[in-house]
């Protein structure tokens, strides 16, 4: 185990072990903020909320290669573990988990989750395998360090739903919390991306943001092409594509037929080369 200022570092999975284990010897509850790192305030929204609900706060600190598909961004995904570890200090988390990739997947490692039909829709749809890499990813983290409760934000909100149900099958016992967006002054929702666009790509993004509002008012007055009309202002305010724009039942991801139904709307929209998605409760 590492020292930084305020708190401490492992990266192996019996250092974590060892030190979670330390901690229930008092009975005190655990509580995980899985990361990739490059954090912001949304991340420190997910351990201020950690904070509130058990004694002791753990973060993970991993790029996971297999969430990401050939041609995306892994090789330049933001990477900074000393700005990462005095953010977290600075929020009062206890420790920090970072392992290497070879300690996550070993030489041989060859098993997978698979979180089944809510994971093939829309995120699931245009990143093929994606939510495999997420699920196993999360599925080991859960099980190595065994939390009360581990903390996902809402900007996410079908990665939510399928730990939620990944967590459910497996009988993991830990309790998936989802935490509300953090959001800048005009709306757009804070991304380890958002550091990719440019001045001007800038200026058009929080659109996503104001048109998902639009569309969840006027499919809430029974307007049938609120969703059509959504990804065609989208184009015309500036987005380079849309990958999709949805108006889902809030449980199951499929499209909200009833609107007594709790509802989600969900986007995904390209500006230059950095995809954006944001989602919002449909009221």
């Amino acid at each position: 185990m590492s020292e930084r200022p305020g708190l401490a570092v492992v990266r192996t999975v019996a250092e974590l072990r060892r030190a979670v284990g330390e901690w229930r010897l008092d009975g005190g509850k655990v509580a995980l903020v899985p990361t990739m790192g490059a954090l912001h305030p949304g991340h420190l929204a997910l351990v201020a909320h950690a904070r509130t609900l058990a004694r002791h706060s753990l973060a993970s600190l991993f790029v996971n290669p297999t969430q990401f598909g050939p041609s995306e961004d892994f090789t330049r995904y933001p990477r900074d573990e000393a700005a990462d570890a005095a953010k977290l200090a600075a929020a009062g988390c206890d420790l920090l988990f970072a392992p290497e990739v070879a300690e996550m997947y070993p030489a041989g490692f060859a098993a997978a989750v698979d979180p089944g039909p809510l994971a093939r829709r829309l995120e699931g749809s245009f990143r093929p395998g994606h939510f495999v890499g997420v699920a196993t990813v999360v599925t080991k983290l859960l099980l190595q360090a065994l939390p009360d409760f581990a903390c996902f934000g809402e900007k996410d909100y079908q990665q939510l739903l399928v730990i939620r149900r990944v967590a459910a099958d497996l009988d993991i016992p830990v309790r998936i919390e989802g935490v509300p967006t953090v959001r800048e002054s005009d709306g757009l929702a804070l991304s380890s991306r958002n550091r990719y666009l440019s001045g001007a790509e800038r200026r058009i993004a929080p659109e996503l943001h104001r048109t998902l509002e639009t569309v969840a008012r006027q499919a809430r007055a029974g307007d049938a092409q609120a969703a059509p009309q959504g990804r065609a202002g989208l184009l015309q305010a500036g987005f380079a594509k849309v990958d999709y724009l949805e108006i889902c039942d809030a449980a199951t991801l499929e499209p909200l037929t009833d609107l007594d139904r709790p509802g989600r709307v969900l986007a995904a929209a390209w500006l230059g080369k950095t995809r954006l998605i944001d989602n919002i409760p449909l009221p």
